[in-house]
């Protein structure tokens, strides 16, 4: 998701403050019980993140999600300069409902929403962001879509 919203026309405070929320509600998007099964089977996933507004830009990327790895996929943290938090979190029947906020050590807290839905083998949701930038607030409205590919991974390229 990191790099999706480097419109040309977004200021890039704009586009920092976006992409880590928007990028933490897609993490923060299926944190479930323990004893639930996984809401998506491991195996290798296309993600395409796109901004919708108000400057579009859109990206994909491949990457191989191991059963370990399903959690911090979409129950993670995007990394370790953000902190999110959601006072909802609605997981549940392959609906997805959340609602928090996410700054970083020396940022106030970004509001951020989102809504989608999902099955083992896909998932969409959509965020909205309330950014702050210059003393004003800018809504960004964002898409993240997933699907899974397959069971095995490609294997890494040789290091040259």
């Amino acid at each position: 998701m990191v790099g999706a919203f480097n419109g040309p026309h977004m200021p890039p405070m704009t586009r920092l403050t976006f992409l880590a929320a928007a990028a933490a509600l897609f993490a923060g998007a299926a944190a479930v019980a323990a004893d639930a099964p996984p809401p998506i089977q491991p195996g290798y996933w296309e993600t395409t993140s796109q901004v919708i507004s108000p400057f579009p830009s859109k990206s994909t990327e491949r990457k191989c999600i191991r059963a370990e790895d399903v959690d911090k996929f979409i129950g993670g943290a995007p990394n370790h300069n953000y902190t999110c938090t959601y006072s909802t979190r609605d997981i549940a029947g392959g609906k997805i409902r959340l609602v928090g906020s996410c700054k970083t050590k020396h940022s106030d807290p970004v509001p951020i929403t989102g809504e989608g839905v999902y099955t083992r083998d896909s998932l969409r949701l959509d965020a909205r962001v309330r950014a702050k930038v210059g003393g004003m607030t800018i809504p960004i409205h964002a898409r993240t879509t997933a699907k899974r590919l397959g069971d095995t991974c490609p294997a890494p390229a040789p290091a040259s």
